[in-house]
């Protein structure tokens, strides 16, 4: 299947938008099961933090395991996050299956590129939306990388390729998903080189975010990463039980743009300022 797009607003009262700084960003990542914990749920938990923007992984659009449901409209309807898209990656249960995007803010540029893949393996994505924050056009990323265990080497293929598309995007950019790899693996340090991982940034980074059963750890692979324009301020793991993974939610702040700087003509004379007249 070829990779699908789709997105909209939905006619719903905007969710309102806690006060914060200008500059004050709330994200927020979740693999959701496709919903089979209730997708209201899923919607409660997101309301209740208020993010200004959600990646969303494992969503099912008319599915017949979602009913015939669109699940991302379902959940901005839900939500009052309006502005939504889904980035198909694979027909399942007779619908399209990928990640998405929930926003306050519109998204524009919507684009999506096929990462690469094993052949005969589950098709993955990386989505892109561009958002208006305060007036400064910022670049928000989302993923869901080749499952685990195994399959490392084409999470390192994966990373590369995201890593290199990310390097030539000149605004102030975020990466969200299930990255379905340790902290340290050689895939997550390869995003590293050009982005902070959030939650060991603000010191959160000993929270799992996929429960293992019996009396084993947690597993640290769903992040929030950002690049050197935001200042991380907070970030947290929420223990709830409405799907497989816990969602992380995290708090940044888009630092002020440098100002432009004016190089003077060769030969012309220096400008003089009131201050230094005085």
């Amino acid at each position: 299947m070829r990779p699908t797009l789709s997105s909209g607003t939905t006619p719903v009262a905007a969710a309102p938008r806690p006060a914060r700084d200008a500059g004050a960003l709330r994200v927020m990542t979740f693999n959701i099961q496709s919903g089979l914990g209730g997708l209201e749920g899923v919607a409660d938990v997101i309301r209740q933090e208020g993010p200004d923007v959600v990646a969303l992984q494992e969503v099912d659009v008319g599915s017949t395991r979602a009913h015939g449901e669109d699940q991302v409209e379902r959940l901005s309807a839900l939500t009052g996050l309006k502005y939504r898209a889904h980035f198909g990656t694979t027909r399942l249960y007779g619908g399209a299956y990928g990640i998405a995007l929930l926003s306050r803010y519109p998204l524009a540029s919507l684009a999506q590129y096929p990462l690469p893949t094993p052949k005969g393996a589950e098709p993955r994505t990386l989505a892109h939306a561009v958002l208006d924050v305060d007036g400064r056009e910022v670049s928000v990323y989302a993923t869901h990388l080749i499952r685990r265990p195994f399959n490392g080497a084409a999470r390192v293929r994966q990373s590369v390729f995201i890593s290199q598309l990310l390097a030539k995007d000149s605004r102030p950019r975020l990466l969200m998903g299930d990255l379905n790899d340790d902290p340290d693996s050689r895939p997550v340090r390869l995003l590293r080189r050009q982005l902070q991982d959030v939650a060991r940034a603000t010191r959160s980074d000993g929270k799992g975010t996929y429960p293992m059963p019996l009396f084993l750890p947690s597993l640290r692979i769903d992040y929030v990463m950002a690049c050197g324009a935001f200042t991380p301020v907070s970030t947290r793991v929420l223990r709830v039980g409405v799907s497989d993974h816990y969602p992380v939610v995290a708090d940044l702040r888009l630092q002020p743009a440098a100002a432009p700087v004016v190089v003077a003509p060769a030969g012309a004379a220096p400008a003089v300022t009131a201050a230094a007249e005085r």
